[in-house]
């Protein structure tokens, strides 16, 4: 594949050393965009990189950088270097995801690990690259989330679940929460566009949580790549599920509980910030 709809266009994909996130970079490069390949170390982005160019991407189209999203003050510096290097931004894709651990662990930042990675990271990361998304004009921010995010509900007072813990209703509640959070990454007037989208169940490292089997990754990205596309119609907080437009859940319409889960997610990004 190589239409080169994407030829002018740069895309900071998260999470991109493996699976959705993989093939999300291998897609977006097939139709010409510069890809800015994140993953937690230098030595994956550099691996993704190699493989990507072996699965037929130019080298001169991809960038590799390198943040581990458990420790928010490397998401910063994330944010800090694609603003001096890249002016103008014209995707996010935030993939990047944990699987909740089988026991409550938190982050040297105090957050409930899948909370920060899945989450604050991309919250972290939307507010720190509103220059550059502004600066292109019609950027678009695409956060894969999970159909899971309809089982969970947001624990306002114990937000990292340390008194009662479960990995599944903990990855729910982060999964929920970059979906409520969706609209608020794209304010008016910022230019910018902001979806959200659950790639469907995919045989990807995430997959033990669901226990089931799942589809090749390529085709959740597939759906991802779909939304990054100017062809593509999208309204800001939109919700898909795959490539279909779908009601996401109640609570992410709710504004009294959106304004709540901002203040909050400020705070637990803190310094970072």
């Amino acid at each position: 594949m190589s239409d080169a709809v994407l030829s002018a266009r740069t895309a900071l994909v998260t999470g991109a050393s493996s699976g959705i996130g993989w093939e999300t970079a291998r897609l977006l490069a097939g139709h010409g965009a510069t890809v800015l390949v994140h993953a937690r170390t230098t030595a994956e982005a550099e691996a993704a990189v190699e493989r990507l160019v072996a699965a037929g991407a130019r080298r001169d189209q991809l960038v590799e950088f390198a943040a581990d999203f458990t420790r928010l003050s490397e998401v910063a510096v994330l944010a800090g270097t694609v603003v001096e290097h890249y002016p103008s931004l014209d995707l996010l894709v935030n993939n990047a995801a944990a699987m909740a651990p089988e026991r409550c662990t938190l982050t040297d930042d105090g957050n409930e690990v899948s909370l920060q990675v899945n989450f604050l990271a991309a919250h972290l990361l939307s507010k720190l690259l509103r220059a550059p998304l502004s600066a292109a004009g019609d950027a678009r921010i695409v956060n894969v989330s999970s159909s899971l995010h309809r089982t969970a509900s947001m624990n306002w007072s114990d937000p990292h679940r340390v008194k009662k813990y479960s990995r599944v209703a903990a990855y729910a509640q982060s999964q929920l929460a970059l979906t409520m959070a969706t609209a608020d990454m794209a304010p008016a007037g910022s230019g910018v566009t902001a979806v959200s989208v659950n790639p469907g169940l995919c045989d990807t490292a995430l997959l033990p949580l669901y226990g089931r089997v799942g589809a090749p990754a390529a085709e959740g990205a597939a759906a991802v790549v779909r939304l990054c596309l100017p062809g593509t119609v999208v309204a800001n907080g939109a919700y898909f599920d795959g490539e279909v437009i779908a009601p996401p859940a109640p609570v992410t319409q709710e504004e009294r509980s959106l304004k709540r889960l901002a203040k909050l997610a400020d705070q637990l990004v803190g310094r970072a910030a």
